[in-house]
């Protein structure tokens, strides 16, 4: 999955209209959303204190109320953890393969603690890559939740891909930094990236491009987009895998007795020139075993063969 965006296609005015300054901006995309969160929960509080002494009404109306409230704040978002659980409901559902997902989570990372220093970051990204290769194969789906924002560490899993020869696709989570800085505020403490790491993840991200073998095929999703499923899952179903070369593939391993066998053929070799010397002359022509072509005899060898 991709890394939120820095760049939202909503910000750019249509040619001929004035253009808006990021204040103006962040108003017209955030307005309208704060102002609904807020006007539901004032309804909720509102709800509570009315139907206080009714208690089986009261149990029933909050659950409702909450599961809206719930159900708007979820979908208003572009996470990439909420488009990974969308996915791996949707092929649970609609296949019989086991659906495995890896995040920071998995492997108990927290946030703050990791992208504050580059080592943790580095062995972060070691780890959850050794996760996918455990899991990876081509009867299961292995959906990366994390934030694949470094290009290099993308051709890293495309290569582990090849290796594996399974097809693969890339979810980019097309989103604002305004909106990401809003959604991460909105988080649990003890999940918020600090605003200076956040913005030190902004700065150095790596926008996925289609026109690299390792991003695609790509699908960029906006925030008020649906997640194209059908289209996801004939990428990785019906697309022929990546072919692989020769710094993805295994070398073949040597036979548990090649040593035996090398000495045979050097023994066979060596005992060949020297009868041949008892009864040639320089210029001859020597046959070696195991060679189409004979070898020019054009002086004497010394040499011993050991038994």
């Amino acid at each position: 999955m991709g890394k939120k965006s820095v760049v939202d296609s909503s910000l750019l005015g249509s040619p001929g209209e004035p253009a808006m300054n990021p204040v103006q901006v962040a108003l017209n995309s955030d307005l309208r959303e704060l102002i609904s969160q807020e006007v539901l929960k004032i309804a909720l509080q509102a709800r509570l204190q009315d139907t206080q002494g009714k208690q089986d009404t009261n149990d029933q109306d909050t659950d409702f109320i909450l599961k809206i409230l719930e159900s708007y704040i979820r979908n208003s978002r572009n996470g990439k953890s909420r488009r990974a659980e969308e996915l791996k409901e949707y092929f649970l559902k609609s296949t019989e393969r086991k659906v495995f997902v890896v995040g920071d989570e998995t492997v108990g990372i927290i946030n703050n603690s990791v992208y504050a220093d580059s080592q943790k970051e580095k062995n972060l990204r070691g780890s959850l890559r050794a996760e996918v290769e455990r899991k990876v194969s081509k009867d299961d789906i292995v959906i990366l939740d994390s934030l694949n924002y470094i290009k290099g560490y993308r051709y890293e899993l495309f290569c582990l891909i090849k290796h594996t020869q399974t097809p693969h696709c890339l979810v980019y989570c097309v989103t604002s930094a305004e909106d990401s800085s809003s959604w991460n505020a909105s988080r649990e403490p003890d999940k918020q990236y600090t605003q200076e790491i956040f913005d030190g993840l902004v700065m150095r991200f790596e926008a996925p491009d289609s026109r690299n073998r390792w991003d695609s095929p790509l699908f960029a999703i906006q925030k008020d987009d649906a997640l194209p499923l059908e289209a996801i899952a004939d990428a990785i179903f019906h697309r022929k895998a990546p072919p692989p070369n020769q710094s993805t593939q295994s070398q073949p391993l040597s036979s548990t007795n090649f040593l035996y066998e090398l000495d045979k053929v050097t023994q066979d070799v060596l005992t060949a020139v020297l009868n041949s010397q008892k009864t040639s002359v320089p210029g001859d022509l020597i046959v070696v075993p195991g060679a189409t072509e004979k070898i020019s005899f054009v002086r004497l060898i010394a040499c011993a063969v050991t038994t």
